[in-house]
């Protein structure tokens, strides 16, 4: 099956560097202790913009620290991929096989989707055990499509990434605005509601916005499906959008570069 040997090659490829295992753990460990530390300033000092999420800012920020590996992932492994694919010859290879574009960008990122989410658990395991975390009863059932529908516009903004990639070669600032964008205005390190209201439209149409607000409901307060459902409602809309952005725009790019003959260039 082609996405386990897509899975598999990955796997082999992260067990070769073992100790990147190991400094990923450790960079988890100091960012959960950096944001531990800052959050003691916060201590038995009520914030109202804080009172939405339970009133401590070190669950808040946590979750939201979490979040952004997972961002960074679904908005750039399709670029990588295809970029390292140019580097290396063997894009044509693979685009000349029975092989659908689609079948290779999503089974290259299942590795990706895989390993970031072992890392988000073991931010939660760590503020749990190391910080005495603790969370309220959660609704899974919330909680999963929480995290599936922040994934599936970023899994559109990854394709557009990579039909830049396809056309221009180098750069990918889609990708990086989508990055620097979430964590400025989407609600990572400090809640939407202290920016200055010119911004708030800005933050309205990043799906980390909505995807924080939804899953912080949840861990935080306990949020069910309906509690959440216009956070929800909103993802839908965002993935309907941005996944059909992000698939016009990959068939064109590679069109376009079948076209050029450049799919070797790089």
């Amino acid at each position: 099956m082609k996405f386990l040997a897509f899975l598999r090659r990955d796997f082999k490829t992260a067990a070769s560097y073992r100790l990147n295992f190991v400094s990923q753990g450790f960079r988890i460990l100091i960012t959960t202790f950096s944001f531990f530390l800052i959050s003691k300033m916060f201590d038995g000092q009520p914030s109202s913009s804080l009172e939405p999420y339970g009133g401590h800012y070190f669950p808040f920020v946590l979750i939201g620290v979490a979040l952004t590996d997972f961002i960074a992932t679904a908005t750039n492994t399709f670029s990588n991929e295809i970029r390292t694919a140019q580097m290396l010859g063997t894009l044509e290879s693979l685009l000349v096989t029975p092989t659908s574009i689609s079948t290779i960008l999503i089974s290259s990122f299942s590795y990706k989707l895989l390993s970031t989410s072992f890392r988000i658990i073991f931010y939660f395991l760590v503020g749990i055990f190391v910080f005495g975390l603790s969370y309220p009863s959660v609704n899974a059932a919330a909680l999963a499509l929480s995290f599936l529908l922040t994934l599936l516009p970023l899994f559109g903004i990854g394709l557009l990434s990579a039909s830049f990639i396809l056309v221009f070669k180098q750069g990918n600032p889609v990708g990086s605005l989508i990055v620097m964008t979430s964590g400025l205005l989407g609600g990572v390190v400090y809640p939407v509601s202290v920016l200055p209201k010119w911004l708030l439209p800005f933050s309205d149409i990043l799906p980390v916005t909505h995807g924080l607000e939804a899953i912080r409901q949840v861990l935080l307060n306990g949020a069910g499906i309906v509690e959440i459902r216009r956070q929800l409602v909103i993802l839908c809309l965002l993935s309907l959008l941005f996944v059909a952005l992000g698939s016009v725009s990959i068939y064109y790019g590679l069109k376009i570069a079948k076209k050029e003959g450049s799919l070797l260039h790089y």
